[in-house]
């Protein structure tokens, strides 16, 4: 009787433990030291440990020998998380003795790495970097995104795409002035232009003041015609930016004048643009008539009239010889042959190369006089103008020409004295001296500028 009382309690125990648990799965009971275990059936079938509760997880129990219930001693359970969880400790559980589980297990959610912020941009995250989280990139002004936009933190615990860049594709924009036109300055054919040096302006570094300039800078004098100004503008990113205008500069001008025959037109400038000056004058032996000078002025008017060269007048009507030298100052040169007779050889001889030379007197503005004669038979000539023979007589004392030897005096338009002769001069010696005079010099590029000269 007494054994089967034993068996009997043996029974109940586990159903007493089952229904004593205070706090599942800890394997510990609560009850009291004094409170008769063996009161209650026995059943060889029942639960030993506490049921498996996975957050976010699956758990999947196996009983021994079949058994009813999935956490009795000797279960073993398999655990799973799901899509987005992994599991932190072992995937098989078995219910020990201890009436404790073989592993503590945990489901955490899965974290994908940490993004990088991208330069010049950044991102926005819903749930920071754990699974199923969305990320979207963004870039500062002036940079574009390059790459996944969005990305989606995946199962495998990495990103949807690859980290995106914010690459600054946008050129820099400069703006160059508007389209000037100037007109030149007076008696000059080009202007001063003046102008603000533009400055680039990029969204991304700002504004840019290294700029490149192609052209004239300004401050610069332009010339008449078109002139292609360009500016050029890098950002940090080598993206270019240009713009373009241009300077046009006119010049006014008034018809163009020509010199007058038998004479010389000189222009300063250009010849015809406002502002220049033309000076006029004549060949030997013509006297200008009308303005010497002219102005192409403002409303494109020339001032003055139209010169004329007309043909020399000498007056041999005169009273003194220094009233007939005034005639020539500045116009022509005197080349004074004296002889006491005409039958002078040298005299002759003397006439007979100046005649033959008498282009290369002209081209230099020469003027022979003929003085012929002792006193009181004294006969002076220029030309076919028979000089009276007291005027003769003052000329040779002015001059200081002896009378009863042959002589040659050479005087320059300024009235000077520039060389004397005892015996003939060839055409030759004689020009190669005036040559050399200033004047002969101005006129013999004006000569050469009309295409004057002798064959």
């Amino acid at each position: 009787m007494g054994s089967s009382s034993v068996r009997l309690a043996l029974l109940l125990l586990p159903l007493h433990a089952w229904l004593s648990l205070g706090f599942p799965g800890s394997g510990y009971s609560p009850l009291e030291d004094d409170e008769d275990v063996y009161s209650y059936p026995r059943q060889t079938d029942t639960p030993w440990c506490s049921p498996i509760k996975v957050k976010y997880g699956d758990v999947h129990c196996r009983a021994p020998h079949g058994g009813y219930y999935k956490n009795v001693l000797g279960t073993r359970c398999d655990v799973r998380c799901r899509k987005g969880y992994e599991l932190h400790g072992s995937s098989q559980l078995t219910c020990q003795p201890n009436k404790r589980w073989s592993d503590k297990v945990l489901c955490k959610q899965k974290r994908c790495p940490t993004l990088s912020m991208p330069a010049n941009g950044g991102f926005k995250c819903v749930d920071g970097a754990y699974f199923n989280s969305r990320c979207e990139y963004y870039c500062t002004p002036g940079y574009t995104l390059k790459g996944e936009r969005t990305v989606v933190c995946m199962d495998n615990k990495s990103w949807s795409g690859r980290p995106a860049m914010c690459v600054d594709v946008e050129p820099p924009r400069i703006q160059c002035p508007s389209v000037k036109e100037r007109i030149a300055e007076p008696n000059k054919l080009t202007v001063r232009v003046y102008w603000e040096s533009p400055e680039g302006r990029d969204t991304a570094d700002g504004i840019l003041t290294d700029v490149i300039l192609k052209g004239l800078p300004p401050g610069s004098d332009f010339p008449e015609g078109y002139h292609k100004i360009q500016y050029t503008v890098y950002d940090r990113a080598e993206n270019k930016g240009t713009c373009k205008f241009h300077v046009k500069v006119r010049v006014r001008r008034c018809n163009k004048l020509h010199a007058p025959e038998n004479g010389y037109i000189k222009c300063s400038s250009d010849g015809n643009n406002y502002g220049a000056t033309c000076e006029f004058s004549c060949t030997g032996g013509y006297e200008l008539q009308g303005s010497p000078a002219r102005v192409c002025q403002s409303n494109l008017a020339w001032s003055g009239t139209d010169p004329t060269c007309k043909a020399m007048k000498i007056n041999v009507g005169v009273r003194t010889a220094a009233a007939l030298l005034d005639q020539f100052y500045e116009k022509r040169r005197l080349l004074i042959v004296s002889t006491p007779t005409a039958r002078n050889l040298f005299y002759r001889a003397q006439l007979a190369m100046l005649q033959q030379s008498q282009c290369g007197l002209d081209l230099r503005h020469i003027t022979v006089i003929e003085l012929v004669g002792t006193y009181p038979t004294l006969i002076g000539r220029i030309g076919v103008r028979i000089m009276p023979p007291a005027l003769t007589l003052q000329l040779r004392l002015l001059l200081r020409i002896p009378l009863n030897t042959f002589s040659i005096l050479l005087v320059d338009k300024h009235g000077m004295d520039k060389e004397r002769y005892m015996s003939i001069v060839t055409p030759v010696s004689l020009f190669n001296l005036i040559d050399t005079f200033p004047l002969r010099k101005e006129e013999m590029v004006l000569q050469a500028e009309m295409g004057q000269a002798c064959n």
